[in-house]
């Protein structure tokens, strides 16, 4: 018996400003400070990290030592920032050693530097060693790299420009990355935030990577009002087999399910439920309201109304998720 359960439903949505999300301290996974966010249309979140969106080829100066930077568009904590071109941006050569790398930089105020790298004997690979790039200020984004082997002033060479995206330019959009809008630990909710297909190189002051930076919703629940036949999307397994000389060759597959309930309606028309029809929301299900453990799903709401001769009206309520429901206990 479920006398006590209820399902609840995402009904509103609390805007969060574009903030800084915090490295779990792999350089990979970027946490919030909220649990949850929403994917109702309108409301998704918006990732932007630091870097270059558009523009910024680097060429060789006119004169001696110096380089042109285009124009160019970038993301500078989470805002889309211009940045003017510069046809004679100065990139000193090295004084006491011939090898030294410097790095063509956004400041976070939105304009064009170059950071000196130590000089040395020979190049490096290695940041903030002798011969190798530098490390950037934090809020600054790197958009190349001129290498010098000479001391001798001198027109730069289109050789020693290097704009490779992951080595010697940060783009806001690389490497590519997945949302984590909710996730379950030991039974507790975990915070929300970004996965990165790679780790993000540590080049900036500090041994940090560039900023990532979000807007978002966090959901608010409202108890969807007389409910049945709660059924969470879940992932079922089977096994198929084929008959191979000698022995039978089996293998296994896994198929996430909708999610299911039932809804009593007032007149199936204006009920705040038909107005979340169609859209990603959050679900909960608690098998006693009076309890706190509750299962937690996300996916698109479709309702299916019957409006019988005799009886009041109901809609069949689909959860279509990407997930499957998770438990929350603790």
């Amino acid at each position: 018996m479920s006398d006590n359960a209820a399902v609840y439903r995402e009904a509103s949505q609390d805007q969060v400003a574009m903030v800084a999300l915090t490295d779990d301290g792999d350089y990979t996974k970027f946490n919030s400070a909220d649990d949850l966010w929403s994917g109702r249309a309108g409301y998704a979140p918006n990732v932007k990290p630091n870097g270059v969106a558009t523009g910024g080829m680097i060429t060789p100066g006119a004169a001696n030592d110096t380089v042109s930077v285009a124009s160019l568009t970038c993301y500078l904590a989470g805002v889309l920032t211009p940045v003017s071109a510069n046809a004679a941006l100065v990139v000193a050569r090295p004084e006491a050693s011939n090898y030294q790398i410097l790095s063509i930089t956004v400041t976070s105020a939105g304009e064009l530097a170059a950071v000196e790298g130590t000089e040395g004997s020979a190049f490096s690979d290695t940041r903030d060693t002798a011969g190798g790039p530098p490390l950037i200020p934090v809020d600054s984004i790197e958009i190349g790299w001129v290498k010098y082997s000479a001391q001798t002033a001198a027109l730069v060479l289109a050789s020693e420009i290097k704009q490779v995206i992951g080595t010697s330019k940060e783009t806001y959009n690389y490497p590519a990355w997945t949302e984590r809008r909710m996730a379950v630990e030991n039974g507790a909710l975990d915070f929300a935030g970004v996965d990165f297909d790679s780790a993000l190189p540590a080049i900036h002051t500090g041994d940090v990577t560039k900023g990532v930076y979000a807007e978002y919703y966090t959901p608010e629940f409202a108890i969807i009002p007389e409910t049945s036949d709660f059924k969470p999307p879940e992932t079922t397994h089977s096994t198929s087999s084929k008959q191979i000389y000698g022995k039978t060759k089996g293998s296994a597959s896994s198929t996430l399910g909708q999610g299911a309930f039932t809804a009593y309606l007032e007149d199936g028309i204006s009920d705040s439920l038909i107005g979340s029809k169609n859209e990603n929301l959050f679900f909960k299900f608690k098998q006693n309201k009076l309890n706190s453990a509750y299962i937690l799903c996300q996916g698109k709401l479709g309702i299916s109304r019957e409006f019988p001769a005799d009886d009041g009206v109901s809609a069949a309520c689909t959860i279509s998720a990407e997930v499957a429901a998770v438990e929350v206990t603790a």
